[in-house]
């Protein structure tokens, strides 16, 4: 994993779109249709017929999945700038997770004929389309790598850095996760327990790395949690 504190407070590209002139990009959100979510609201759930595909202008979706016993496991947020389910979309399957707005999410949506006759319109959305599942596959494989041979309080502060970068904002004591992000979310997305990620949050605070609250997360010394990520 990349933890180059310079590039955490970066605001994510419109990753879809990529290439296009500002006219392009204007024309392609008129093909698109305008949907706005309350935080916690869903958007769709695992195993609906996968309809449209979806850009997110202001807010943040949370992704999960259900195993088959039923335990959930959080994939990834999707925030300002970013699409997803166009996969799914374009090869006619089901949506493989859940999404949920993790705060009032504003989006736009095309289905897959509007996202077909966008792509064969503007090859660039096509070469980006592609760059985005690869992008998001080496990610699960590396979060998969980070289970496998990491111990946990490592897995959990690599989490917490993925979260600073994606979606930091620089506050006066440290950079604030802008993401309402409870204990639990942090266990669910990491793979542990409750218990394990409060106990870890909690030696933390005491060491001044972090600061947390009620869904709240602020990274108050970025370099000392790298340091631990990369050397447990």
């Amino acid at each position: 994993m990349d933890t180059d504190i310079g590039t955490s407070l970066q605001q994510p590209a419109l990753e879809a779109f990529n290439g296009l002139t500002p006219d392009q990009y204007a024309l392609v959100m008129q093909k698109g249709r305008v949907k706005k979510l309350q935080a916690k609201a869903y958007l769709f759930h695992q195993g609906d017929p996968a309809v449209n595909c979806f850009l997110v202008n202001q807010g943040r979706l949370k992704l999960t999945k259900l195993n088959e016993q039923g335990k959930e496991a959080i994939i990834r947020y999707v925030g300002p700038g970013e699409l997803t389910a166009a996969v799914a979309v374009l090869r006619n399957r089901t949506y493989p997770v859940t999404a949920e707005a993790a705060a009032e999410t504003n989006l736009t949506l095309w289905d897959k004929p509007a996202m077909m006759d966008l792509m064969h319109q503007y090859p660039d959305i096509t070469i980006n389309l592609l760059s985005m599942a690869l992008e998001r596959l080496d990610e699960l494989q590396q979060r998969y790598l980070e289970i496998c041979t990491e111990q946990v309080d490592q897995r959990i502060a690599r989490s917490l850095l993925r979260f600073m970068q994606r979606a930091g904002v620089k506050v006066p004591h440290g950079i604030k996760i802008d993401i309402p992000l409870s204990r639990q979310n942090i266990a669910d997305y990491t793979g542990t327990t409750l218990f394990t990620v409060s106990r870890t949050i909690s030696r933390w605070e005491k060491r001044g790395w972090v600061k947390s609250g009620r869904e709240s997360i602020i990274v108050t010394d970025p370099h000392a949690l790298v340091q631990f990520a990369e050397t447990g």
